[in-house]
């Protein structure tokens, strides 16, 4: 037997067509580590289970740790939109988020732009002191700020709840990285046909940055909708009161734990839509800042 046959004869056949392979076992690691991530899995969504079932328990209806509802109702959705100030809240959140993410997306990309493809003179230094203010936490800023805000006659106004949050450096430093990572071919084609700068950061550069935009609209929106501080120090009256300020108030008040829990219900909705729309431009964000030229 010659050697090419003697190898052919110890060599595994392959399976006849239209057979299926046997698939392979999961190993003990795999199957531990599956098991980890379940549990894992469940210990973070039990909470939010908790705060759905809470708002959706009829009134006076024996509820979780005691017992499950055996029927779930709106009444404590519908009911909590009679308290107080709540549908105004909600409309201050609304506002201070939305306008906040919309200005401060337009602005970092208008100065990461000048940042990463002009040049002039300090612009090394600039960009440097727009990254050292990460570096200051907003709790050293916070009475300074207030009292300019406040002499402004910003307390208790959208104005001075939005304005002192449109400073961003780390939008800017993030959206100058992406810009930078951009082909030098694409702005000499823009100036060989004569595109002005203007007309350069819309058509060329606006489009090419949804995915950072896109990443940081969900971290912008989340902040300003999370926010407590500093509405808490501006927000004074009840009016002027955004939707997590409000939520700290009902503990203060005769409210029932199903009527808070289904305010909490409400602030979270926002939160989980702007994640499920925008959460594929996450994955485009990291995949295109790996790709360089």
């Amino acid at each position: 037997m010659t050697p090419a046959a003697a190898a052919d004869s110890i060599r595994p056949s392959s399976p006849a067509p239209g057979t299926k392979r046997p698939r392979r076992r999961r190993s003990t690691g795999q199957t531990w580590t599956l098991v980890a991530l379940i549990l894992i899995s469940l210990f973070t969504v039990a909470p939010l289970i908790a705060v759905v079932i809470l708002a959706l328990s009829p009134a006076d209806a024996p509820t979780i740790p005691h017992a499950i509802p055996e029927a779930l109702t709106f009444d404590n959705i519908i009911r909590i939109f009679r308290v107080g100030e709540f549908p105004l809240w909600v409309w201050n959140s609304v506002v201070y988020s939305v306008v906040s993410v919309v200005i401060v997306l337009f602005t970092a990309a208008m100065a990461a732009y000048a940042l990463a493809r002009k040049r002039f003179p300090g612009r090394n230094a600039l960009l440097w002191s727009i990254i050292a203010t990460l570096m200051v936490p907003m709790q050293a800023t916070l009475i300074p700020t207030f009292i300019l805000v406040a002499g402004a006659g910003g307390v208790n106004t959208l104005w001075g709840l939005i304005l002192p949050t449109l400073a961003n450096a780390q939008a800017v430093f993030l959206i100058r990285q992406f810009v930078m990572d951009m082909p030098d071919e694409l702005f000499d084609a823009a100036r060989i046909d004569g595109a002005g700068e203007w007309r350069t950061f819309v058509s060329i550069v606006l489009p090419l940055i949804k995915p950072v935009l896109a990443t940081l609209a969900i971290f912008v929106f989340l902040w300003h909708w999370n926010d407590l501080l500093w509405p808490l120090v501006v927000g004074q009256s009840d009016e002027a009161r955004t939707l997590t300020v409000g939520l700290a108030t009902l503990n203060t008040e005769t409210v029932s734990t199903s009527n808070i829990m289904a305010a909490a219900l409400i602030s979270f909705v926002p939160c989980f839509l702007i994640f499920i729309f925008l959460q594929r431009h996450i994955v485009e964000s990291i995949t295109a800042s790996g790709i360089k030229g």
